[in-house]
């Protein structure tokens, strides 16, 4: 049976998970030129959202707006420009807004093929993490084998898929999570450091006396500095969110220029010592062309290793998409290492 409706969950202000508004009886949309239809198979919670329903995200559009920044799904029909070859084939993207829905109309350039024998629900847990994950590590970190790295909240989203990248990659992994998740992180190999009992640059000094190589970093604030202190010589420091301030008042932009305006002091320090502040969606609007294709590429790579069982899925829960409140408290809870999956 064919579709002829769809349903999204709207953000409709600043509200509580509860706040999200479930509409459904909507007409399809319909696919303009170079456009394609999706019918949604997986979307998740990430940190995005979580932010967004505060007001937090510091460029998320105006209220009321359907959330979503990523998803998976199959190509149902083609706008005009488009061939015909690409309907039935399973597709991810990244959207930053508009995936918390049944069916989504995207821009066919957009899409990122996933492999057979790769699940819907398993290739969304890789598709903004495993891409965040893969271009802080390869193209600015720049990770080698017998190099050193401390990865901040190992457990999560994007931790759990850096900490198996550098993994893969040769490196020795140092993660900091809560006590809970110590015994999973050591199975694969990780060094835990516990951020709620622990002395965390203490205990990593103890561990890398000399510093280290990388430090990834989710968490902003005062404790960006540490991340910073806790390099090596020619070590580099990625900066990658504001978790601290999360549920801070005030300016929304404010964190995001603070943790700016640290990387750029520190970087003209002169020791060799490097910082980035990543935005993975850095040169889209300046060279969308080249941004496509550097996604395609990574993204690519992420989902190979998935497929070959070099990284697993860290699938937290999965919830129907009418559930959205619950998967939003639940992802917002702490409590679970990996992702909250919504499945329309």
């Amino acid at each position: 049976m064919v579709a002829t409706e769809y349903v999204e969950v709207v953000l409709p202000g600043k509200v509580e998970p509860e706040g999200l508004e479930v509409r459904s009886g909507l007409p399809l949309p319909v696919p303009a030129a170079g456009q394609v239809l999706v019918g949604v198979e997986a979307t998740g919670v990430s940190f995005a959202e979580q932010q967004m329903r505060r007001g937090r995200y510091y460029d998320q559009p105006a209220f009321p707006f359907v959330p979503g920044y990523d998803l998976v799904g199959t190509v149902l029909a083609a706008g005009p420009g488009v061939g015909p070859e690409l309907v039935g084939r399973r597709v991810a993207a990244m959207t930053k807004t508009g995936g918390w829905a049944s069916h989504v109309a995207l821009d066919a350039a957009d899409l990122v093929e996933v492999p057979d024998g790769v699940g819907a629900a398993e290739a969304e847990t890789a598709v903004v993490n495993g891409l965040t994950a893969w271009q802080m590590l390869h193209r600015k970190a720049r990770v080698r084998a017998g190099q050193t790295v401390l990865v901040h909240g190992a457990n999560g989203g994007v931790g759990s898929v850096l900490v198996q990248l550098a993994l893969g990659a040769g490196a020795r992994v140092i993660g900091t999570a809560s006590g809970r998740h110590h015994d999973a992180l050591r199975a694969l190999g990780v060094t835990p450091v516990d951020y709620r009992r622990e002395d965390v640059p203490a205990r990593v000094r103890e561990l890398a006396p000399g510093g280290v190589d990388a430090v990834f970093d989710h968490v902003g604030g005062r404790g960006i500095t540490d991340s910073w202190r806790l390099l090596a010589p020619g070590g580099t420091l990625v900066s990658y969110g504001s978790a601290a301030t999360r549920d801070a008042e005030g300016s929304k932009q404010l964190p995001v220029l603070a943790l700016l305006g640290r990387v750029w002091l520190w970087n003209l320090l002169p020791n060799g010592r490097h910082a980035y502040f990543f935005n993975v969606w850095a040169g889209r609007a300046f060279a969308p062309n080249r941004f496509r294709a550097r996604l395609r590429a990574d993204l690519s790579q992420v989902f190979a290793a998935l497929h070959r069982g070099e990284i697993t899925a860290r699938i937290a829960a999965e919830l129907p998409l009418a559930r959205a409140a619950e998967a939003m408290r639940l992802a917002e809870s702490g409590t679970v290492a990996g992702k909250v999956v919504l499945v329309p």
